[in-house]
C-alpha cells in the first residue's frame, strides 16, 4: 500500500498545504511518494525530498506543467495512478481543480475536504459547515481525496533527502492553454499560512474604516487580514481576504474578529484557530460561543485601545 500526494508549488518550493497533506497520508499507511510536477521545478522537487516520511519523489518536468494547468497535472497523475492506493490533494484551489477529474477517469469516488484518518479506507470529513462529522469508508482500489489542511500537523523536514525519480512526460493538453493570470500582491502573511489573523465584519461601515481601524493592529501583531463574506461582498475588504466556508479555511496560532456576528459559514473557517478573540458590541453574537476571549465593546472604541495598549 502506497499514497501519491501531488505537491503544491511555485516551481521553486513546496507551499505548506503539502506539508500536511504528506501527514494526512502517512496516516493512511505504507509508502509515501510526492509528485512535483511543473517546468525548471528541480528546486522544489529538492524540497520535496526532505520532506519527513516521503520515501521518494517523482519529478515532472515540462512546459505544458509550468502553470499547473487542471488538464494536464490530471493526465501526469493518472499516468501513475495504478501503482497507488491513495491518491491525496491539499484541499486548495488547485488542490479542487485537479481531483475531481483524476477520480471520475478512474471511475471513483473522490473524498473531499478530509479531517482525520481512521483507518486506510475510512476516513472523516465536516457537512453542514462544519456542524456535523461524517464518516465515509471507501471500497475504491484508488482513494482520491483532497485534505482539509487545518486538520493534520504539517510535516517536518529531514536533514537528508530521499531519491528523486524522473517520470516520463505527458504530452500537454492542446485544448487548454495558459493565457495568463492576476495575482493580488499582498505584503502581509499568506492567509492560510498566517500564524495570527486580524478579521473584521460589515460593521466596520466601510473601506475607509476598515483600513483605518484594522490595518495598524495588524501592523504591530505583524498578522494577516481577513474578512467576513459580508465585509467583502460591501466591498470594504478585497475576494482573498474572505474567511468562511465560501473563502479561506484558516487555522492560526491567534484570530482576532472584530465587528463578526459569527455567521454559520464564517465559524466554518475559523473555528479550529488555536486561540480565538472576539470583539463585538452584541453580547449575543454566535461569535462568542467559539471565542477563548469575548470582548463585549465598540469596536472602533476598543480596536484603537488595544493597539495602544500593544
Amino acid at each position: 500500500m502506497t499514497s501519491l500526494v501531488i505537491a503544491e508549488h511555485d516551481n521553486a518550493s513546496i507551499k505548506p498545504a503539502t506539508l500536511n497533506t504528506v501527514t494526512a497520508a502517512l496516516q493512511c499507511g505504507g509508502d509515501v511518494h510526492v509528485l512535483v510536477a511543473g517546468s525548471n521545478a528541480g528546486a522544489a522537487a529538492a524540497a520535496a525530498a526532505q520532506i519527513a516520511g516521503v520515501t521518494k519523489v517523482l519529478h515532472a518536468d515540462d512546459a505544458g506543467l509550468a502553470h499547473g494547468l487542471a488538464e494536464n497535472v490530471a493526465a501526469q497523475v493518472l499516468a501513475i495512478a495504478s501503482n497507488y492506493s491513495h491518491i491525496l490533494f491539499p484541499a486548495t484551489a488547485s488542490g479542487k481543480n485537479v481531483a475531481p477529474r483524476v477520480a471520475a477517469k478512474l471511475d471513483v469516488g473522490q473524498i473531499s475536504d478530509i479531517t482525520k484518518v481512521d483507518s486506510p479506507d475510512t476516513f472523516e470529513r465536516p457537512i453542514y459547515a462544519g456542524n456535523a462529522i461524517a464518516t465515509v469508508q471507501s471500497l475504491d482500489a484508488t482513494k482520491v481525496m483532497t485534505v482539509r489542511t487545518t486538520g493534520f500537523d504539517a510535516a517536518g523536514v529531514n536533514a537528508a533527502s530521499v531519491a528523486i525519480e524522473t517520470v516520463a512526460n505527458i504530452a500537454a493538453n492542446a485544448k487548454s492553454t495558459f493565457m495568463g493570470s492576476e495575482i493580488a500582491k499582498n505584503d502581509r502573511p499568506e492567509l492560510t499560512a498566517a500564524k495570527i489573523i486580524v478579521s473584521g465584519g460589515r460593521a466596520l461601515g466601510s473601506s475607509e474604516k476598515f483600513t483605518e481601524v484594522m490595518t495598524p493592529l495588524a501592523d504591530k501583531l505583524g498578522a494577516a487580514m481577513g474578512a467576513s463574506r459580508a465585509a467583502v461582498d460591501a466591498g470594504y475588504a478585497p475576494n482573498d481576504w474572505q474567511v468562511g466556508q465560501t473563502g479561506k479555511i484558516v487555522a492560526p496560532q491567534l484570530y482576532i474578529a472584530a465587528g463578526i456576528s459569527g455567521a454559520i459559514q464564517h465559524l466554518a473557517g475559523m473555528k479550529d484557530s488555536k486561540v480565538i478573540v472576539a470583539i463585538n458590541k452584541d453580547e449575543e453574537a454566535p461569535i462568542f460561543s467559539v471565542a477563548d476571549y469575548g470582548l463585549v465593546a465598540d469596536l472602533f472604541t476598543a480596536v484603537p485601545e488595544l493597539v495602544a495598549a500593544l
